[in-house]
């Protein structure tokens, strides 16, 4: 995942991921509601050096990370996953192979 400096734009990316996940009405989710007390709480302010802060856009950095890596896990799993357990020869065709035939002309065996 590309390096997102900005909190605005990881606070963008942690919404766009809620919004993927819980539909139209993420806005009415606890989830929303905590990050966004979380950012507001942690807003950049004139003040000097927090150590605090740094930490906070760290941590929305890498909750940002795991929550487009679930969804993009969740939609592989899903893609290779859904059609269930596959025939042997089907599996062997995938890799171009075939099963050798058993002796009396039967093939292989279910």
């Amino acid at each position: 995942m590309a390096t997102l400096s900005s909190p605005l734009r990881v606070c963008r990316g942690i919404l766009k991921e809620l919004r993927a996940i819980q539909g139209r009405s993420y806005k009415n989710s606890l989830a929303y509601s905590y990050v966004m007390d979380q950012f507001r709480k942690n807003k950049v302010t004139s003040e000097q050096y927090c150590r605090a802060q740094q930490e906070a856009h760290h941590d929305s950095r890498t909750y940002l990370c795991l929550l487009a890596s679930t969804r993009s896990h969740q939609l592989l799993h899903n893609l290779y996953h859904a059609k269930g357990e596959r025939d042997p020869e089907e599996v062997a065709g995938l890799v171009g192979l075939r099963l050798p035939k058993q002796p009396g002309g039967k093939g292989w065996e279910k």
